[in-house]
């Protein structure tokens, strides 16, 4: 008698929450990836985290905490912050969910999904036409896609894609095709801001469509390097001799799928890199500090090289934490780098975010 009354839907298996493993990869991975665009997630954000990880709250409860934190809050200086912290919770849920499909509403979803309430065109293809200052060209642009056309490109590439048929000779051979492609992807560069991260959001689940494992902290230890690798498949000056490669993106990827330990160095992705190497291996294990500073300050300065190298940027809030700092102090040191000609600013990552001169 029970199996005549047997529930004809209990094939159909609700997902239930992920594990504490796939959640730590999945929060770890979104914090990573606010470093694309100069943003760090708050120390709220990672305690509403844990919570999620230890099984305290869910992830729909996780991202209403974030949004109610806000909604509260009076201060104008933590609009970035909120920006990090509600995409943050986004890209983890998303990334917790195994719902995906390889398409166009899919891509410009997510982009929505991540970005809603964060920017009025969140989920709209841009209707204007875009050029940004990279620091790995040395202040030029890529060529991004021409605003009459996104639409038309972003179905094009996504059908070529799904039509493609991979080669059953292994991984390593699908690697150069899997960096065109999601060089190509981020270069039509869709919406006015969080391309970088829709796109390393798509590629992600693409990835596990396909049944890669990619639970690891490359995104999240490696996303700016991501980013630049994506710049340097997409940009040429002959004049210059430099040509669009996607050298760096398959170095990153064969980290990414096949385990290797490839180094992912920035600065190897800068365009002067072939004519200040030298100078920096030479000089990359200690910092050439002007006479007139304290021992004290010296010190700071080296500690703070020591950390960053020539490759990562940084902010007042960096320098508190690798110095055990205050707000006042760090800033001062900040100034009289700028001062001393030992740090830039950069463009494009965020207010008040620097790195050391080569």
């Amino acid at each position: 008698m029970d199996d005549i009354k047997k529930d004809p839907f209990e094939e159909y298996i609700r997902q239930t929450e992920p594990s504490k493993k796939e959640l730590g990869y999945a929060w770890y991975t979104a914090m990573g990836l606010q470093a694309v665009d100069g943003l760090e997630p708050s120390e709220h954000l990672k305690d509403i985290a844990r919570d999620n990880i230890d099984g305290k709250i869910t992830l729909t409860e996780a991202n209403k905490l974030i949004e109610t934190y806000y909604e509260e809050s009076t201060e104008r200086d933590k609009d970035r912050s909120r920006e990090a912290d509600t995409v943050t919770g986004r890209i983890a849920t998303i990334l917790s969910e195994n719902a995906f499909t390889f398409s166009f509403p899919q891509y410009v979803g997510i982009h929505k999904r991540l970005f809603m309430g964060v920017f009025s065109h969140a989920g709209k293809i841009r209707d204007y036409n875009i050029s940004k200052h990279e620091w790995v060209l040395d202040g030029a642009s890529v060529h991004y896609g021409n605003a009459l056309e996104l639409r038309a490109l972003l179905e094009y590439d996504l059908r070529m894609e799904k039509e493609y048929e991979y080669s059953l000779d292994g991984i390593p051979e699908m690697v150069p095709h899997l960096a065109k492609f999601v060089s190509r992807l981020w270069q039509i560069h869709a919406f006015g801001e969080g391309n970088t991260r829709t796109t390393a959001v798509f590629f992600i689940k693409y990835l596990r469509s396909l049944g890669f494992d990619v639970t690891n902290d490359l995104f999240a230890k490696n996303s700016w390097y991501f980013r630049n690798a994506l710049v340097r498949a997409n940009y040429n000056d002959y004049t210059k001799d430099i040509r669009e490669t996607t050298e760096f993106l398959e170095l990153f990827l064969r980290n990414l799928l096949l385990g290797e330990k490839n180094e992912l160095k920035n600065r190897y992705l800068h365009v002067r890199w072939k004519t200040v190497k030298q100078d920096i291996e030479i000089s990359k294990q200690d910092i050439q500090i002007p006479d007139g500073l304290g021992n004290k300050t010296k010190q700071h300065i080296k500690d703070l090289f020591a950390e960053f190298g020539y490759e990562r940027f940084f902010g007042r809030t960096e320098v508190m934490k690798v110095l055990s700092i205050t707000a006042s102090p760090a800033s001062a040191l900040i100034k009289k780098m700028l001062d001393m000609n030992l740090v830039y600013p950069m463009k494009g990552k965020g207010k008040g975010k620097y790195l050391f001169k080569t």
